[in-house]
């Protein structure tokens, strides 16, 4: 299809940060919106279904995926001055190829504010707005102004404002009607040219205290960054998709049943706007003792009970079921003692 090369049996262990070995039936590498345009095409043409792929960091795929994958390689960002608001503002747009931490660390260098509490986290700029990606603090939601889309089955393209990506906690309309139907291309964010200092979350604030310093973006970019490496493995030491389930959000009068179960112990929670309150899935899955324990060649993180980790170094096929079964004991385990249920944070792709 001109110059877009169509491959056959691509394997994508080095393509997904959980090294799990899988097979595509089809697959395709694009860098345009022109390619992506195509690949879609010859998908219809040939009744393939769609599965995007970027860096494959909040994945988890069956050892063999039917139809075509479409990885994301669109590359550049450009800036403009928004019209109709006030000073202090730039408006950056970003391909959805780009490695996330690196325009992170980009827009830092150029006075662009914002993203600093999002250092770190692994993947691309496409998924980032998929997962409203968030911590200590931050959402990418709240500085997000609009997306650029190519619908999978006509392969036009549209816009999308941030009320229509109906984001909400580790969610987004592309998680929910629009799942499996569009595939994101660009994204614009409004950045600040003035620091603008969140260290409300507890762990940075404590970090800050101690280190006896006024915080500014670059010195908060560094916090999170060794924050999240004491706390996280590195995907490219020990296989991971990092966090694997979402904090639960429940309501109080849950949160007094949970508490009640052992009084003896303080159940850590985060209050929300709208009354409810988010419990620590970590937390959860430390009281059922699964922090350290592994199962064949898969296991729970040692410092971190949110991460599950592939140790295998062979590449052996059996690692996702391993992976989604492991999810399953946790998952039920912490449902018989607390009554709530773990939600799975990574996309699953393939029959298992």
């Amino acid at each position: 299809m001109g110059n877009l090369q169509i491959e056959t049996k691509k394997s994508l262990l080095t393509m997904n940060t959980m090294a799990l070995p899988s097979t595509a039936e089809y697959f395709c590498s694009t860098s345009t919106i022109d390619e992506v345009q195509k690949a879609l095409s010859f998908a219809r043409k040939h009744n393939l279904a769609v599965t995007p792929l970027g860096a494959g960091s909040n994945v988890v795929l069956a050892s063999n995926l039917s139809g075509l994958v479409v990885h994301l390689a669109l590359k550049g960002w450009e800036s403009v001055v928004p019209q109709g608001v006030s000073t202090g503002y730039v408006d950056v747009t970003f391909a959805a190829g780009e490695n996330w931490h690196d325009m992170v660390l980009m827009c830092l260098e150029r006075g662009w504010y914002g993203l600093e509490n999002l250092s770190l986290i692994p993947g691309n700029m496409g998924a980032a707005a998929i997962q409203n990606i968030g911590a200590y603090g931050v959402e990418l939601s709240s500085r997000l102004v609009s997306l650029q889309v190519i619908d999978i089955h006509s392969g036009t393209c549209s816009g999308l404002d941030r009320e229509a990506c109906q984001f909400s906690y580790r969610d987004s309309v592309f998680k929910q009607s629009l799942k499996d139907k569009c595939i994101i291309t660009h994204l614009t964010l409004r950045l600040s040219t003035e620091p603008n200092i969140n260290i409300d979350y507890p762990a940075l604030n404590a970090y800050f205290v101690a280190l006896d310093k006024d915080p500014t973006p670059q010195l908060v970019s560094n916090a999170v960054c060794k924050i999240r490496r004491e706390k996280l493995p590195d995907p490219n030491e020990l296989a991971n998709v990092g966090s694997f389930f979402k904090n639960p959000v429940i309501a109080r009068s849950a949160l007094a049943h949970v508490q009640a179960i052992d009084g003896s112990v303080e159940v850590p929670f985060y209050p929300q706007a709208d009354g409810s309150v988010k419990v620590p899935a970590a937390w959860l899955i430390d009281q059922c003792q699964f922090r350290g324990v592994r199962r064949g060649d898969v296991g729970v993180h040692d410092k971190q009970a949110l991460v599950l980790v592939n140790y295998s170094k062979e590449g052996d096929n059996n690692s996702a079921k391993e992976v989604l079964a492991l999810a399953k004991e946790i998952q039920a385990a912490v449902k018989v003692r607390f009554g709530i249920d773990l939600e799975v944070e990574p996309r699953i792709y393939g029959s298992f």
